[in-house]
């Protein structure tokens, strides 16, 4: 790995995967980045949401849970291990808040084993994944060399999106120029 690409780090920023992308954990996926150093890079994909609810897995935090409530799969890696994002609105975002780590802005993990009381007053809506993507050193810069991930800014609203399924489209719209154009890409180009 060059010293310019072990320089730059996307943590807070976000993974859109291109139409090209086959792996089908990753297909249409777009990951927050958490951390992306020289010992590799962990994300969570923000638009796998699954049919189980937060309240049957983490009912303590169940009422934080932003809509639609469900657990999310993170990525295919620690299936069986969850942690969750929140945002932090306003002002507080810049002031340290107890069980929550700054990721990027506003955006941040939450300690799942702090009391839920103590994060209610200061957290936007919550997000519980369940599993993370990772890569190993110098794995993700090859991934992009080779053309399978877009590398754009996040937006807390990311996080949070209302209608996960339709974040690969929407993430791409908001980009200039060519790039919102691939948010136009079908499903299935065969059917074209």
């Amino acid at each position: 790995m060059s010293a310019m690409t072990q320089a730059v780090s996307f943590a807070g920023r976000l993974l859109v995967a291109t139409p090209a992308l086959t792996d089908p954990n990753f297909d249409r996926a777009v990951v927050l980045l958490l951390d992306h150093d020289e010992e590799g890079t962990l994300g969570v994909v923000l638009n796998r949401p699954t049919p189980i609810e937060v309240e049957a897995v983490l009912e303590a935090w169940a009422e934080l849970a932003g809509a639609p409530a469900v657990v999310f799969q993170g990525g295919p890696v620690a299936l069986d291990s969850a942690l969750a994002l929140a945002v932090v609105p306003g002002e507080q975002a810049a002031e340290a808040v107890l069980g929550w780590r700054r990721v990027h802005g506003a955006i941040g993990l939450v300690d799942l084993e702090a009391p839920p009381e103590l994060l209610a007053a200061e957290l936007g809506s919550l997000r519980v994944f369940a599993g993370y993507a990772g890569w190993a050193p110098g794995q993700l810069e090859d991934e992009l060399l080779e053309g399978a991930w877009y590398v754009v800014e996040s937006e807390p609203g990311d996080v949070s999106a209302p209608d996960p399924e339709r974040l690969w489209r929407s993430v791409l719209r908001r980009q200039r120029g060519e790039l919102a154009m691939v948010a136009t890409y079908p499903d299935d180009p065969s059917l074209n």
